[in-house]
């Protein structure tokens, strides 16, 4: 039955039969890019889950705020809409979420404030999304990384992390951008920025961890809908952006 489930979605997605809700279209993304036996995550009591990444996890948030599972912390994006749905279906297990994405943020940024703003919560899963900045930031030529620099950086980040908290479950997403929005000039991010999107991919397998397909979900919803329904600039998402990105992320870690 399971095998008929995926098998149905996958089709219902590749040949455009009907229009697939955001769960669906969830369901059937992971179904396609996720193997049957890619790692999943596994909550204990009171787990701490930490989201980590860039102005598209950060959303708002009060950094001075620093209370789990608080409406300031999380900010309103995707987190938010992660948060509140495992806190509904894992009351039991008391989870302790929390948003530490700060925007602007590149890879060597993130390691910059690892020691602070990581380490110390001690993730039972730790999530992170980052890329984007790392591509975006040099076409205005404030930035020199390239996609070797940002596969160093990161993969020696997930090494230290893993060093130091090694039973840490880890999520990998996808950096993304919407062909169609107002800010991606297709000529000077596509093909280059889907090296970055491999890397993050890449590294998800070298470091077991569980890998969230942000771009195939997406680049599956802009048949359903604009570019600019989803994300109006192309990187940073409106709400039904947010709730795509929550259901991708649920479906992925197994947690939906």
């Amino acid at each position: 039955m399971k095998d008929s489930r995926r098998d149905f979605l996958k089709k219902g997605l590749l040949t455009g039969a009907g229009a697939l809700m955001i769960p669906e279209l969830a369901k059937a993304v992971i179904a396609e890019h996720t193997a049957v036996h890619a790692p999943k995550i596994a909550l204990k009591k009171e787990a701490v889950i930490l989201m980590q990444g860039d102005s598209i996890t950060d959303a708002g948030r009060d950094r001075a705020n620093t209370i789990c599972n608080s409406l300031p912390m999380l900010g309103n994006g995707y987190s938010l809409f992660i948060a509140g749905q495992l806190l509904a279906k894992h009351a039991a297990e008391q989870l302790k979420i929390y948003n530490r994405g700060v925007s602007g943020d590149k890879v060597y940024q993130l390691g910059m404030r690892w020691e602070a703003e990581t380490l110390p919560l001690k993730p039972d899963v730790l999530s992170i999304l980052i890329g984007v900045n790392d591509y975006w930031h040099t076409l205005d030529g404030n930035y020199k990384g390239t996609a070797e620099v940002y596969e160093t950086d990161y993969r020696s980040l997930l090494r230290d992390t893993k060093e130091k908290l090694p039973d840490v479950q880890l999520v990998i997403c996808e950096p993304f951008a919407l062909k169609g929005g107002s800010a991606i000039e297709e000529g000077r991010w596509f093909p280059m920025f889907d090296e970055y999107r491999r890397i993050a991919k890449k590294l998800a397998g070298e470091f077991n961890a569980v890998f969230v397909p942000f771009q195939a979900g997406f680049d599956a919803a802009i048949k359903e809908a604009p570019a600019r329904y989803w994300a109006y600039d192309g990187v940073h998402p409106d709400l039904s952006g947010r709730q795509l990105m929550a259901n991708l992320w649920l479906e992925a870690t197994g947690l939906g």
